[in-house]
């Protein structure tokens, strides 16, 4: 099985790295002998916000995130929720706070580390 860690910096919308990061990890989610784990900090950690509300026909981050977690391993930095002001029960179900120390240690167990 393949290892494949995503390392993600920016904010849910503004731009489409958390979108392009989350298209791509959602397709090798559903590949057959991949670990895909996606890793949250800075502003990205926004992604896991629970109850998001978009414009009708306007992607949805939190549905993005959704599949990768069917499938896969999302994992947020506590540090960076707590200067968001961004509380562990706000966070969609499946999506776990984190430390940099995890971090790290998916970083030597993945086979590849994509940062968006």
């Amino acid at each position: 099985m393949s290892s494949l860690l995503f390392i993600l910096n920016d904010a849910p919308y503004g731009n489409e790295r958390a979108y392009n990061a989350l298209r791509l990890a959602g397709a090798l989610a559903g590949k057959e002998g991949q670990h895909v784990r996606l890793f949250l900090l800075a502003d990205a950690v926004g992604c896991a916000k629970a109850g998001q509300k978009v414009p009708e026909g306007y992607y949805s981050i939190q549905l993005m995130l959704g599949k990768v977690l069917r499938n896969g391993e999302v994992a947020l930095c506590g540090t960076c929720m707590d200067a968001r002001g961004i509380a562990e029960s706000e966070v969609i179900e499946g999506a776990k706070r984190s430390t940099l120390a995890q971090l790290a240690d998916w970083t030597v167990e993945a086979d590849k580390v994509l940062v968006f």
